[in-house]
C-alpha cells in the first residue's frame, strides 16, 4: 500500500517534497557555472597579471571552503529556507559588484572583494539543500538522492552552463553574459524557495550563545564522530583532480598535439559522464553497499583513470577516441563517493546538518588544495609526478574508506 501512494519522484529517488527545489539548484548553478570556462583568459587580455588572475581564483576557493562549512550548521541555526536565501544574496550582490564596478573600472581590488563575495553564494544555496536532503530522504534512497543532486549540481554548473556560454559569449558579448547569470541564481531560488512548499526551521530559537554553539557543532562533531575526519579528507581526494588537472592539464595536451577545441570537448565530456555516474553509483551504492561503492568506483578507478588519461597521449599518440573515453572514465571515478553523503549523514539522527558541513568543508577545500598541489610540486617532478601524487592520493582515499562503517553497523536508534 505504501509503495502504492509514492510518486514518481519517489521511486526514482527523489524525494517529491522536494522536487522543486532539485530544478532549482539545476538553474542556479548554470549562474554559477557560466564564467568558468572564459573568465580566466578575459581578464588576462584586458590588463590582469596570470598572479593576479591565479590570486583572484584563490580568494573564491578560500571563501567557497567557509561558507561550505558555514552552510550546514546555518541550516540547522537559521532554518532552510533562510540559509539558501542568504547565498542567493551573496551571489546577487557579488555579480553586480563584480560586473558593474570591477570590470567596468577594471579595480583589481574591487574583483578581488566581489569575487570573494561570490564565493561565499553556492555553497550555502547548494550544500543547505544537501542537508535538506538528508532529512526528507529514506535512509534506503538516500544514496540515490545524492546522486540526483549531484546530478542537477554538476549537470548545472559544468555541463549546462558551459553549454550556454559558448553561445552567449558569441551573442551577447562578454560582459552581457555575466549578466545573464543573474537571470538563472534570481530563476533557480524562485523554483527553489518559492515553488517548494516545504521547509525546515531552525532547530534553535535560543539565545545568541546557543546559536553560536550550534554554528560551532560543526566542528565539536568531529570529536563526538571522529571517523568524520576520515570522511572529510574522502571528500578532500574526491574533488582533487577536478581541481588539479586545468591547471596543468590543457596544455600538456596541447604540447602532445591535441587542438584546444578537441581537449574542451574531451573534458566537457568527461563530465558528462561524470553526471550520468552520479546517478549510476548513487543507486548502485543502495544496492551493493557504500564502502564498496566508495573503494572500487570511486578511489581505484579514479586513480587508475587519472594515470592512464596522462600517460595515454605518450603511448598512442593525440588519439582523440582513446583519450576521450579514459577522460570518461575519470569522470565516472570522480563521481563513485556519491555514497559518502548517505554514509555519513547516517550516522547521526539530528545534527546531519553539522555532519554535512564537514564533507562541505571537504568539498570547499579541494578547490583551494588541488591547484596548491600543482603549485607546489610542478616545478621538482614535473607534469608526470603531479599525476602520480594524485593518483596515489586516490589509492590511499581507498584504503581510508575501510576504517569507515556502513549503516548497517550504527546502532538501529540511529539509523
Amino acid at each position: 500500500m505504501k509503495a502504492g501512494r509514492e510518486s514518481f519522484f519517489d521511486r526514482i529517488g527523489i524525494p517529491s517534497v522536494l522536487s522543486w527545489s532539485y530544478l532549482g539548484v539545476l538553474v542556479f548553478m548554470i549562474g554559477n557555472g557560466i564564467e568558468i570556462g572564459w573568465l580566466s583568459p578575459y581578464l588576462e587580455d584586458n590588463g590582469l597579471s596570470i598572479q593576479q588572475v591565479s590570486t583572484l581564483f584563490s580568494m573564491y576557493g578560500v571563501t567557497v571552503a567557509i561558507s561550505s562549512w558555514f552552510a550546514g550548521v546555518f541550516f540547522e541555526t537559521f532554518g532552510a529556507k533562510r540559509t539558501m536565501l542568504l547565498g542567493v544574496i551573496f551571489c546577487v550582490v557579488g555579480t553586480v559588484g563584480f560586473v558593474s564596478l570591477g570590470l567596468k573600472e577594471m579595480s583589481y581590488s574591487i574583483l578581488l572583494i566581489t569575487q570573494a563575495i561570490k564565493g561565499f553564494g553556492y555553497p550555502l544555496f547548494a550544500y543547505a539543500f544537501s542537508v535538506w536532503i538528508a532529512y526528507r530522504s529514506p535512509a534506503e534512497k538516500l544514496s540515490t538522492a545524492y546522486g540526483w543532486f549531484y546530478f542537477v549540481f554538476s549537470g548545472g554548473m559544468q555541463v549546462l552552463a558551459t553549454f550556454y556560454a559558448s553561445w552567449a559569449i558569441n551573442q551577447l558579448g562578454h560582459i552581457n553574459t555575466l549578466w545573464t547569470t543573474l537571470i538563472f541564481i534570481i530563476t533557480g531560488a524562485f523554483f527553489a524557495l518559492v515553488l517548494n512548499r516545504d521547509n525546515i526551521s531552525p532547530q534553535s530559537n535560543n539565545s545568541t550563545m546557543d546559536k553560536i554553539k550550534e554554528v560551532l557543532k560543526g566542528i565539536t562533531i568531529l570529536k563526538e564522530h571522529p571517523k568524520l575526519f576520515i570522511a572529510c579528507i574522502l571528500r578532500i581526494i574526491n574533488s582533487l583532480s577536478q581541481y588539479a588537472f586545468p591547471v596543468y592539464l590543457p596544455m600538456y595536451m596541447i604540447s602532445q598535439g591535441f587542438t584546444t577545441s578537441e581537449w574542451l570537448s574531451i573534458w566537457a565530456t568527461a563530465f558528462t559522464s561524470n553526471i550520468l555516474f552520479n546517478l549510476i553509483w548513487g543507486i548502485v551504492g543502495d544496492k551493493i553497499g557504500y564502502k564498496r561503492t566508495i573503494i572500487w568506483c570511486g578511489g581505484v578507478l579514479t586513480g587508475v583513470a587519472s594515470l592512464l588519461l596522462f600517460f595515454a597521449p605518450q603511448l598512442v599518440g593525440a588519439n582523440y577516441i582513446i583519450v576521450l573515453i579514459l577522460g570518461m572514465i575519470w569522470g565516472a571515478g570522480v563521481a563513485g563517493y556519491i555514497p559518502l553523503d548517505a554514509m555519513s549523514a547516517n550516522m547521526v539522527e539530528n545534527d546531519k546538518g553539522a555532519i554535512m558541513s564537514v564533507l562541505n568543508l571537504g568539498t570547499g577545500l579541494s578547490v583551494v588544495i588541488g591547484p596548491a598541489i600543482v603549485g607546489l610540486f610542478i616545478n621538482y617532478i614535473g607534469a608526470s609526478g603531479v599525476t602520480w601524487v594524485v593518483a596515489i592520493l586516490y589509492f590511499i582515499g581507498a584504503l581510508l574508506t575501510n576504517f569507515l562503517d556502513e549503516p548497517e553497523k550504527v546502532p538501529k536508534n540511529i539509523t
